[in-house]
């Protein structure tokens, strides 16, 4: 058995929850489209929990955006089921692109350091310069390119005109070297 629905009057109900909040007409306007639409979600692909929420998310922002309906360029049943899609396409983007996590430590500001901190960065860094210029040249470039221009092996072979494994040795030699220069280790 169908039930015959009077257009007009579903209009009428969503101005009378427009122009004096009337709870009895939203309930009526609720009875009659939540489950059309969390089965039209349905049809639209969302889970039975997703299309429940998105459903209700739909009702309440009939509540809240009753003001903004006019019967003069949709029916209230056009009206509602076109909140309902645009819910359902929010919820597919935020599934796509889901929100950033807020503990994310990339997303964190960088904590300043200390003075000492900040002193005991600049010894070190000092430190290290004087390591790699003590290195022989052909040692030192390697660890610039390797270290600093974060260039792969292959690339540095390729670009200085060395075999592979010549790059690697070197890179081996600079950072022994700079382990003793520096004090931490043999």
């Amino acid at each position: 058995m169908t039930e015959t629905v009077d257009p007009a009057r579903l209009n009428a109900l969503v101005v009378a929850v427009a122009q004096a909040r009337d709870k009895a007409a939203f309930q009526a306007l609720f009875d009659h489209f939540a489950p059309r639409v969390k089965g039209y979600l349905m049809r639209l692909g969302a889970g039975n929990s997703v299309a429940e929420d998105l459903a209700q998310e739909a009702m309440l922002a009939v509540w809240r955006k009753a003001g903004l309906f006019d019967p003069g360029k949709a029916s209230a049943s056009t009206w509602i089921f076109t909140i309902a899609r645009n819910l359902r396409i929010d919820a597919i983007r935020r599934e796509r692109r889901p929100e950033p996590d807020p503990s994310d430590p990339s997303l964190l500001p960088e904590v300043e350091r200390s003075a000492d901190e900040t002193m005991d960065w600049a010894k070190a860094e000092d430190r290290m310069r004087a390591a790699l210029a003590g290195l022989p040249r052909e040692q030192s470039q390697l660890i610039e390119l390797s270290f600093l221009a974060e260039m792969p092996h292959s690339l540095i072979a390729a670009e200085l005109g060395l075999p592979l494994g010549t790059v690697k040795s070197r890179i081996r030699l600079a950072m022994a070297r700079l382990r003793l220069a520096l004090g931490d280790g043999p």
